[in-house]
C-alpha cells in the first residue's frame, strides 16, 4: 500500500499494548469433560463447540503498509459419530499475487481417553491439504487425527490478509451447542467499519479505547538551496478502539424442512469498510450502495469488457438467428446454443475466469465465462439483454452492500412486459427456470450504462405435480393399476435432473422401492428432452402391501405410496422464514374399482382447509358411483417464501392435511 509511505519512511518501533490480559484464557482439556456422555443442554447434539474464540487486529510494514490478521482458536467436543465432519476445518483465502491471503493452521491437537488418561494426537503434515478453488480463491482444509466418539478437538488458524476492505465475519451460533462464543476487534482509529449484526439472539458487546504509539522517520523534501533533505524523527500517537463480543450457551440452529441456507439466520456480525483517514493524506470515504457496488463490478475488466467481445461467435450467431423473426424465438435458440456448446466446469463467479474467448474455443468455463458469453450473445442479436448479479442460496442472502454480496451471475431480457431470466449452466433450465441455486431472494441487474436495479429471483408461475391413478383393488388386498405424472416449470426440471443420465432399470429399481415395493411393468418416458414442454411418465404397477385385509374388511390409503407419512415442521417455534423455492400444485386424480363381493363400508369425509392470507390450501373430495370410488385431491402453496410468523399456522395445516389423507377407505364383504 503507498498511501502510507509519504510520511513514513522507515517503521523503527511499534509499541503494543497487551489487551489480552482479562481475557477468558482456555483451561486444559479434563477428563470430566472427556468422559461427558451428552451434551448437559441438548441430548441430541452430535457436538458442541466449547469455546470459540476470534480476534483481529492489524499491524504496519513498511512495504505492505497495513495488513489484517485474524487469530481464531476453537475446541469442540464430539458426541456422537454424526458429529465427526466438525472434525475437518476448510478456510477459504483469496490467492490472487497482489492481494494473496496467507492461512496457517497450528496448536491442532485431538483429545482422547485412554486408559483413564489424557492422551494428545497432534495434527501432522499429511492432515493438511490446499487446493486451487479457481482464479481468485484457494482453500487449505485439515483433518483431525485419531476421532472418536467422546474425542475434544482443538486448533488454532491465523489469516494474514491484505484486504482490510472487509473484517472477517463472525458467526456466534452454529448448527451444533455453542458454550462460549468470543470475538474482538481491534481497529486503528484511521479505520472506520460499518457493523452489521443478524440473528436473533444478540452478544453482550463493549467498546473501549487504547493509545497507542508508533515513531517513525522520514526524509523531508528536497531544497534547492540546500546541500540536501534531512531525515527527522517523529512520534505518532492514535487511538485504537477495542471491541468484545461474547455470548453464552447458544442453542443450535438446527435444520428443518424448507431453509434456505441455515447460516442466513445465525446470529453473527460483519464488518465492512467505510473510510479511512491516514494522517496527512486525504479522507477515503467507502460507504457505499448497491448501485455503486454493481457500478464497480461492471467496470472490471473480467465483468463488462468482457461483455464487448464479439468477434468470436458473430458468423455462428448470425447463422442460428438469421431466419427466426420473434424475440422468443432468438432468446431459445441462443440460449440452447450455449448451454450444448459449452459446458460449466462446476466453478462459480461473476467474473470470468478464463475470458469468454477462450472458454468458447474450449467449450468450457465457470458462471461468468458461461452467463457474460449469453448476453452478449443476445445483445448482439438485438436483444436488451443485461447480466444480473446473484447471491446463490450457498452464499447466503445479500444484506449488505458489497462486493461479497454476490457470488453468480446470470442473463436477464427485458421484454415490454416481463423479465426473463437466463442460466445457461444448467442443462435442464428453460427461460424463467433457474437452477434452484440460484433463487435466492433478490438478484441486481446492471446495464450498459452503468445503472442496476433490484430483480425478484423468486418464481411466480406456478409448477405442477398432476398425478393421474386407476386401480383395482383384489379381496386378497394386491392392488394393480396404472399411473401417469405430469410435471411442468420446476417439477419437471428436477425431474430431468434427477434421471439425466441414468440407466432407465437402475431408477425404476429405486422408484419400485421407495413406492413400497411394488412391481412396475410398461414404463414410459414422455418429453424427457423437449424441455419447453411438461414431462411426463407411465406404467402399470402390482403391490401386496398396499392396503390391509382384516377378516371380511379391506382398509385402503386412497393414495397408495403417495401418501404424505408425517409432518415436516417439529419445531416448537420457528424463526426463519419457510422457502419453498417455487409456488406449486400438487394434484391427485384417483379412481378405485372395489372387487366383486365386496361394497363401501366408508369413505372420508371431504375437507377444503384455505391458510390464512390465502397463501395456499388443500382440496379433499369423494363420490362413490356403484363400484367406483373417485378421489381428488389438492394440495397448493402460492407463494414461494412464507413468512415465520405463519408458522404455527402452517404447521397446523400440515397436520390436518396428513390426517386427511390417511383416513381409510373401508370395503366390506357384502
Amino acid at each position: 500500500m503507498n498511501f502510507f509511505k509519504s510520511f513514513i519512511v522507515c517503521l523503527i518501533a511499534l509499541i503494543h499494548i497487551n489487551v489480552y490480559s482479562q481475557e477468558l484464557e482456555l483451561d486444559k482439556v479434563t477428563i470430566a469433560e472427556l468422559q461427558e456422555k451428552q451434551h448437559p443442554k441438548d441430548t441430541t447434539a452430535a457436538a458442541a463447540i466449547l469455546f470459540k474464540r476470534g480476534k483481529v487486529n492489524f499491524e504496519f510494514s513498511q512495504d505492505q503498509g497495513f495488513t489484517m490478521l485474524t487469530e481464531v482458536t476453537t475446541r469442540i467436543k464430539i458426541y456422537k459419530k454424526e458429529g465427526y465432519e466438525w472434525a475437518n476445518k476448510k478456510i477459504d483465502f483469496y490467492s490472487v499475487s497482489n492481494s494473496k491471503e496467507v492461512v496457517s493452521f497450528s496448536d491442532a491437537i485431538t483429545y482422547n481417553l485412554v486408559n483413564g488418561k489424557v492422551e494428545k494426537a497432534k495434527l501432522k503434515s499429511d492432515g493438511i491439504f490446499e487446493e486451487k478453488v479457481n482464479k481468485y480463491w484457494s482453500s487449505k482444509k485439515i483433518t483431525m487425527p485419531n476421532v472418536s466418539v467422546g474425542s475434544i478437538i482443538e486448533y488454532t488458524y491465523r489469516v494474514k490478509s491484505p484486504r482490510i476492505a472487509e473484517l472477517t465475519d463472525w458467526a456466534f451460533q452454529a448448527s451444533i451447542p455453542v458454550n462460549y462464543s468470543e470475538f474482538k476487534t481491534y481497529v486503528p482509529e484511521y479505520f472506520v467499519y460499518n457493523t452489521n449484526m443478524k440473528g436473533t439472539i444478540m452478544p453482550l458487546r463493549t467498546v473501549g479505547k487504547s493509545r497507542k504509539s508508533m515513531n517513525y522517520s522520514y526524509r523531508q523534501e528536497f531544497d534547492p538551496g540546500r546541500a540536501g533533505g534531512s531525515t527527522s524523527q517523529e512520534k505518532l500517537e492514535f487511538d485504537e478502539t477495542i471491541t468484545a463480543y461474547i455470548a453464552k450457551d447458544l442453542p443450535a440452529l438446527k435444520e428443518e424442512s424448507f431453509v434456505n441456507n441455515i447460516n442466513n439466520y445465525i446470529s453473527s456480525v460483519s464488518h465492512e469498510l467505510s473510510s479511512i483517514r491516514y494522517p496527512n493524506q486525504p479522507y477515503k470515504n467507502f460507504s457505499t450502495n448497491w448501485e455503486s457496488v454493481a457500478k464497480a463490478i461492471y467496470e472490471d475488466e473480467d465483468f463488462g469488457s468482457e461483455l464487448n467481445k464479439t468477434g468470436y461467435f458473430e458468423d455462428e450467431i448470425k447463422a442460428l438467428v438469421g431466419s427466426l423473426n420473434s424475440p422468443e424465438e432468438k432468446t431459445v435458440a441462443i440460449f440452447n446454443y450455449v448451454k450444448n456448446n459449452v459446458k460449466w466446469n462446476g466453478f462459480r463467479g461473476y467474473y470470468c475466469e478464463q475470458g469468454v474467448r477462450t472458454a468458447f474455443k474450449n467449450k468450457t468455463g465457470n458462471v461468468g465465462d458461461i452467463n457474460l458469453m449469453l448476453t452478449a450473445m443476445l445483445r448482439y442479436a438485438g436483444l436488451q439483454a443485461n447480466p444480473v448479479l446473484v447471491s446463490t442460496r450457498d452464499n447466503g442472502i445479500a444484506l449488505f452492500p458489497s462486493r461479497t454480496a454476490f457470488d453468480y451471475v446470470i442473463a436477464a431480457i427485458e421484454f415490454p412486459n416481463e423479465l426473463v431470466l437466463l442460466d445457461a449452466t444448467a442443462a435442464n433450465a428453460i427461460p424463467n427456470v433457474l437452477p434452484t441455486r440460484d433463487l435466492n431472494w433478490m438478484g441486481r441487474l446492471i446495464r450498459k450504462d452503468g445503472s442496476s436495479s433490484q430483480v425478484d429471483l423468486m418464481p411466480k408461475t406456478l409448477s405442477n405435480d398432476a398425478i393421474t391413478m386407476s386401480y383395482t383393488v383384489e379381496p386378497s388386498g394386491k392392488v394393480t393399476g396404472k399411473m401417469q405424472r405430469q410435471l411442468t416449470n420446476y417439477n419437471a426440471m428436477l425431474y430431468r435432473n434427477r434421471v439425466n443420465g441414468e440407466n432407465q432399470d437402475t431408477y425404476l429399481e429405486k422408484l419400485e422401492n421407495e413406492k413400497g415395493k411394488i412391481e412396475i411393468e410398461d414404463y414410459k418416458r414422455n418429453n424427457e428432452k423437449e424441455l419447453q414442454l411438461p414431462v411426463s411418465e407411465v406404467f402399470t404397477f402390482k403391490g401386496s402391501n398396499l392396503c390391509e385385509v382384516i377378516q371380511d374388511k379391506i382398509y385402503i390409503n386412497p393414495l397408495l405410496f403417495y401418501t404424505y407419512k408425517e409432518n415436516p415442521f417439529k419445531q416448537e417455534t420457528r424463526e426463519y422464514p419457510i422457502d419453498y423455492s417455487f409456488p406449486f400444485m400438487d394434484r391427485y386424480a384417483v379412481n378405485i374399482q372395489v372387487p366383486e363381493g365386496y361394497v363401501v363400508e366408508s369413505v372420508p369425509v371431504p375437507a377444503n382447509i384455505v391458510m390464512q392470507d390465502d397463501l395456499g390450501g388443500f382440496k379433499f373430495l369423494t363420490s362413490v358411483n356403484g363400484k367406483t370410488i373417485q378421489l381428488s385431491v389438492q394440495h397448493q402453496i402460492k407463494v414461494p417464501i412464507v413468512a415465520s410468523d405463519y408458522y404455527e399456522m402452517l404447521k397446523e395445516y400440515y397436520q390436518k392435511m396428513i390426517e386427511k389423507v390417511n383416513e381409510k377407505i373401508v370395503l366390506k364383504k357384502a
